[in-house]
């Protein structure tokens, strides 16, 4: 992969808008857990070893053939985040890195994978940027149904929305980690503002 690969129309229609039915009526959707680069968005997180797999297919059958075409073989950790922007939203310049809060040592992922699940039909904004030490090495407009894997170790960032809508992503941070690093990540935990359970 030179940095980012893109796959059009990943999955059969009728499945895309069945997922985001059930991702926007989820009741662990709700103000972003993540860091301060997410600027208004919402969202919850699965945080999961590939042990745990089945058991996400259990709790979030809906999600099954995503992960089913998107996870690599190689990875063995994992962080999914069903992420929302709308009007104003933005994610600032980064690099991932969020099973940290579990594992200090982390190291980037070894790669990313982000489905695009609804797109707003006259998006005015929320592009992501993709760069390589501050060089810019690609700029992806969301399109629904497209499938993007990009290396772990690239900054991106998400131009501010400025157009009325819902752009929905899953985002999934795939990690290849060494066992020691890997008995620090839980088998399967969900991470939401809303949690209740």
């Amino acid at each position: 992969m030179e940095y980012y690969r893109l796959k059009a129309q990943a999955f059969p229609t009728p499945y895309l808008g069945a997922l985001a039915g059930q991702v926007l009526a989820s009741p662990y959707l709700a103000v972003n857990n993540l860091n301060r680069d997410f600027v208004g968005t919402r969202g919850f997180s699965i945080v999961f070893r590939r042990s745990g797999l089945e058991g996400v297919g259990r709790r979030f059958p809906y999600l099954k053939p995503y992960l089913t075409q998107a996870l690599d073989p190689a990875c063995n950790a994992f962080y999914l985040n069903a992420l929302l922007l709308t009007a104003g939203s933005r994610v600032d310049p980064h690099i991932d890195r969020s099973l940290r809060s579990y594992c200090k040592t982390i190291y980037p992922p070894f790669q990313v994978s982000v489905l695009y699940v609804r797109v707003p039909e006259a998006m005015a904004g929320g592009e992501l940027i993709l760069s390589l030490r501050k060089r810019r090495v690609g700029v992806i407009r969301p399109a629904v149904n497209l499938l993007l894997t990009f290396q772990g170790d690239l900054t991106h960032a998400v131009n501010a929305m400025t157009s009325p809508g819902k752009r929905l992503s899953l985002v999934c941070e795939q990690y290849a980690l060494e066992e020691e690093e890997l008995h620090q990540i839980p088998e399967l935990t969900l991470e939401s503002r809303n949690l209740k359970d």
